[in-house]
């Protein structure tokens, strides 16, 4: 039972570290979906079996990740595969963005996002999206 404790005092505790340590994409994207300003309550770096989900509602079953370039190398990506059927396994589904979409064009971000929270398209990527590439919504269904 000790074990257990100090196990899960020390993902709490990187959680936080991971809070303080985040990149100007994730503060920026934070400081729109937090307190609730879509509607719903998103958690930063929010510990989901063994991964941190950088960004994750829970009522809503939807864990936002944003991704820098180590996730465009192969082992990245392999690892983003493996992370997504995890985190899907569980119950989620995923959207992932690439840095510098936050960075450089957060309205469409927050756009793909409201779309998905309204239900009106089931966006689930396993990868970020290329660059230049953008989210559209789908028609019909809501």
């Amino acid at each position: 039972m000790t074990c257990v404790r100090g196990e899960l005092r020390g993902r709490s505790g990187r959680a936080r570290e991971l809070r303080r340590e985040q990149t100007p994409a994730e503060e920026k994207l934070w400081g729109l979906l937090r307190r609730e300003r879509l509607g719903v309550k998103f958690r930063r770096q929010h510990p989901v079996g063994p991964y941190f989900a950088d960004f994750a509602c829970m009522e809503r079953g939807l864990i936002i990740e944003l991704d820098g370039s180590q996730h465009a190398t192969e082992l990245g990506k392999a690892y983003d595969l493996e992370r997504t059927a995890y985190l899907n396994a569980a119950g989620f589904q995923v959207l992932r963005f690439w840095n510098h979409e936050v960075l450089e064009d957060l309205p469409q971000v927050l756009r793909a996002v409201k779309t998905h929270l309204k239900g009106s398209s089931m966006l689930e990527a396993v990868a970020p999206l290329s660059l230049g590439e953008r989210v559209e919504p789908c028609s019909g269904g809501g």
